[in-house]
């Protein structure tokens, strides 16, 4: 049986991160249904690289390796905070050096955190649209926490958990209905 290549993004641009720790929490629940192979990617650990990338083959070796594992993963799950309502401006530009075609029909969970509920919708108006562009395949269920489901950035709300679990059981779903993930 062989294991599934997870590859985890967050855009949040402190350590720690809610997005860190909201992709974290997902990839662990997928984890429990079917076997995966972990790499995280955190946007914040390429914060004195990336920037000045204006290229992915002038990147330094740190952002090739995320390019690269980004685009070889079977699936992403992908988290970023919620600034002005959008993703984060380097979750952007890691993403608009990932090639165009490297991403279609791979499935992809979406996730966020924002500081209220009336940034939930970012999931629907700014990733989906995002990942449509690369033709990927995004999951139904996508998870949004705010501010307040953490403490010491560990999830504490139960409706969170919940939405982890609904969400990472039907990434589950997909991945044992084609054959090379069945179990």
């Amino acid at each position: 049986m062989s294991k599934l290549k997870v590859v985890a993004v967050s855009g949040g641009l402190s350590k720690p991160s809610k997005s860190a720790a909201l992709a974290s929490a997902i990839v662990e629940q997928i984890a429990r249904i079917v076997p995966v192979e972990t790499t995280y990617i955190e946007v914040a650990s390429l914060l004195a690289d990336l920037p000045a990338v204006s290229s992915a083959s002038h990147a330094p070796s740190e952002v090739i390796k995320a390019i690269q594992a980004i685009e070889t993963a079977d699936a992403l799950v992908v988290s970023t905070p919620v600034y002005r309502a959008s993703y984060t401006g380097l979750f952007k530009h890691l993403f608009d050096l990932v090639h165009y075609e490297a991403l279609i029909d791979k499935p992809i969970l979406l996730a966020a955190t924002g500081g209220s509920e009336r940034h939930a919708l970012v999931l629907e108006h700014q990733l989906r649209p995002l990942f449509s562009f690369f033709q990927a395949l995004t999951l139904p269920v996508g998870v949004f926490a705010n501010d307040r489901d953490f403490e010491n950035y560990q999830i504490v709300n139960e409706n969170l958990k919940d939405r982890i679990s609904l969400a990472a059981a039907g990434a589950a779903r997909y991945f044992t209905k084609h054959d090379s993930y069945a179990l």
